[in-house]
């Protein structure tokens, strides 16, 4: 993560909130992949914003219990791809696409950009 961070020289990390899977042991991987994330991006001074599932398709699909299948379609859409992206690649897409709404909804009503503890601040 650390050499991605340096490679591409992100302004913020927006990142996926953690869900309770059926599956513990996912779930524990899961958490600690998104662990090593936040450590890396804060390790770099980069602010982290976190959005859960339902937050991120709202923002990109329209709804916030939309299919993978309509994500995928709707990033490669918004970003002009000429295929569709995996399901992985899509998600980590449309949560930055979240992001950006987000932070540019909130400029434009001359709000604060910056969460923390889930709060605008």
């Amino acid at each position: 993560m650390t050499e991605v961070i340096e490679q591409f020289q992100p302004e913020v990390v927006a990142i996926e909130k953690v869900f309770v899977n059926t599956n513990p042991q996912s779930t524990l991987l899961l958490g600690q992949a998104r662990g090593a994330a936040i450590a890396a991006a804060v390790s770099k001074n980069l602010d982290v914003f976190e959005y859960t599932a339902l937050q991120i398709k709202k923002s990109v699909v329209g709804k916030g219990h939309a299919t993978k299948n309509q994500v995928q379609t709707m990033i490669q859409r918004l970003l002009n791809l000429p295929s569709t992206p995996s399901s992985d690649s899509a998600d980590a897409l449309a949560c930055g696409i979240c992001h950006a709404n987000i932070s540019s909804s909130l400029s434009n009503l001359g709000v604060g950009n910056r969460m923390k503890g889930g709060r605008i601040i």
